[in-house]
């Protein structure tokens, strides 16, 4: 019997992307709540309890009421949205940050699939923790741009307003309070919060995360090729993992460090750039804030814990 899938929000941003990736599958059955009964709670819940997997492509507040919902122990849940990242009981849904993730992952019955900004922060920092080569407190600052969909429906409503007059770079989060700071401090393994600073362009989906590093207060300074080495050891050991190393070098620039290089993908590629002689480096993460920040990871969870591959 193939499993059923229950995709509740399904008509949002995240949810159409998840339906159009499962379009044609033929080892799965999705069932939807037709449209005149989509705001009967009474129906989600008939709906959720009825699926083996239900995606959660909600708001955090919704999310929590879906799985106060949930009153089998069958049900399993991948949530897109914020609420459970660092919740005790669920297991985050990052595959390629260790080698035993995977393996959580497919025997969860709750996963909390990743934010798409702290996810190739995560990426970057948490195997340089890992090998020791940065401290747990080593004042970590992050920047980026991504799609006007990183930012959330309003942002999204406010771009598709303005058209061709909207803000080409927009920094926001400016109250440096952003949501997925605990999640990005609990899953890079650092001991302090760090600087988030994220800022959207007129375009709809793809991201360049940036972690710029001061290396010259640490006692024993990494070169750039150690913590190259250090990076692609970590994402060579993981099987059938969608995270990726460039080679190391010396790049002025490259066009395959643009937002919008990975969109429509499950893929991730890191960068690590070092001017070693003034103990700097930079750690880049290029990704789709749909593909590897959303759905392309819910997807990716999703296949995991039904044993249909990653």
């Amino acid at each position: 019997m193939k499993p059923k899938i229950f995709i509740d929000g399904e008509h949002g941003t995240t949810g159409l992307q998840i339906r159009a990736m499962l379009a044609g599958r033929g080892d799965l059955e999705i069932i939807s709540i037709p449209a005149e009964h989509r705001k009967d709670q009474s129906a989600r819940k008939d709906f959720l309890n009825r699926a083996d997997l239900a995606v959660l492509c909600l708001p955090d507040d919704a999310a929590r009421e879906s799985v106060a919902l949930i009153e089998n122990d069958t049900t399993r849940v991948v949530d897109a949205s914020t609420a459970h990242r660092v919740a005790d009981g669920w297991t985050y849904g990052f595959p390629e940050i260790d080698a035993a993730q995977s393996a959580a992952i497919a025997g969860s019955k709750r996963v909390a699939n990743p934010g798409c900004w702290p996810q190739g922060p995560i990426a970057t920092l948490r195997p340089l923790v890992g090998a020791g080569l940065l401290p747990a407190d080593f004042p970590v600052t992050v920047n980026g741009i991504s799609g006007y969909s990183g930012g959330g429906r309003q942002m999204i409503e406010d771009y598709a307003v303005k058209g061709e007059d909207a803000p080409e770079f927009l920094p926001y989060g400016l109250t440096l309070k952003h949501k997925h700071i605990p999640e990005l401090r609990a899953y890079a393994k650092l001991s302090r919060d760090p600087l988030m600073q994220p800022a959207v362009g007129n375009f709809a989906q793809g991201m360049v995360t940036v972690v710029p590093l001061q290396l010259g207060q640490l006692e024993k300074v990494p070169s750039g090729a150690e913590l190259h080495a250090a990076l692609a050891d970590h994402y060579a050991g993981i099987e059938g993992g969608f995270v990726e190393v460039a080679p190391f070098g010396d790049i002025e620039r490259s066009p395959e460090i643009e937002p919008e290089h990975l969109n429509g993908t499950n893929r991730m590629k890191i960068y690590v750039l070092a001017n070693d002689a003034r103990a700097q480096a930079l750690l880049l993460a290029v990704y789709d804030n749909l593909g590897k920040g959303a759905s392309g990871a819910a997807v990716q969870n999703m296949n995991l814990m039904l044993g249909l591959g990653a």
